[in-house]
């Protein structure tokens, strides 16, 4: 991989989705505006207090995998994508450069939505809010990679979106946002062990209710940091040049 090339392919990015406002507002603004309308339905009660922490994972981590997906599947039937490995850009240099764009994005994302959980929503923390916002932006980065990763097995928008109940939908299910982990049965609490939501829904819990030491939460920090490495290599092994 050569980081020139990897910057560049940042940048180019970066600049595309700068010159797009939805996609603007739709990264930045949507994962709030969910969190403020859950935190409005449930007023004066004590369920937000419960579930805010795991929307701060959730929401950034459904809204990146989406975007990031079909961005590259954009650019891979439009043909840009063949362009660009005419010249020396290798796979991994592209994959790494939209980790990087989405990545900054995602930080972004991240930061946005925590300080409106927080500041306007009121969402109660005990812990560290810097961990907080490290575990989120470190989901936020993991939807971009799954992302990466599953665009090259859609063909059309339409097949990403149906990645999603595949995918994504298990993770929210299994992942301790309804029900804590250890209260579900053992086969499926085994396999909630091996869903990266499930780590960062853990950490944002351990954080917010102060019940976790920051060794903890480094450690949940680092397993969602493993998969999206893993998520990243799997992303440029399976690039496609094009969609048939």
């Amino acid at each position: 991989m050569k980081p020139p090339l990897a910057l560049a392919t940042a940048a180019r990015v970066l600049t595309q989705i700068r010159h797009d406002p939805r996609t603007v507002i739709l990264l930045l603004l949507v994962p709030s505006l969910l969190i403020g309308l859950l935190a409005w339905i449930f007023e004066d009660t004590g369920v937000f207090g419960d579930l805010g922490p795991a929307l701060l994972g959730l929401f950034p981590f459904i809204v990146m995998f989406l975007v990031t997906s079909i961005t590259t599947l954009r650019e891979r039937r439009s043909g840009t994508l063949e362009r660009l490995m005419t010249l020396p850009l290798g796979k991994f240099d592209f994959i790494a450069g939209y980790t990087l764009a989405f990545g900054l994005l995602g930080m972004v994302q991240s930061l946005i939505a925590s300080a409106f959980a927080v500041l306007v929503c009121g969402l109660d923390v005990e812990g560290s809010l810097w961990l907080l916002v490290t575990v989120a932006v470190a989901d936020a980065v993991l939807g971009a990679t799954l992302g990466l990763f599953v665009s090259a097995f859609a063909g059309t928008e339409f097949q990403v979106i149906q990645f999603m109940p595949a995918l994504v939908f298990p993770q929210i299910l299994l992942g301790g946002i309804f029900i804590p982990r250890d209260r579900m049965p053992a086969v499926l609490e085994a396999v909630s062990d091996w869903l990266p939501l499930s780590h960062a829904v853990e950490a944002l819990n351990l954080v917010a209710d102060g019940s976790g030491a920051t060794a903890e939460v480094i450690r949940e920090i680092g397993i969602l940091a493993a998969f999206a490495v893993v998520f990243v290599v799997l992303g440029a092994v399976t690039l496609r040049r094009r969609t048939a």
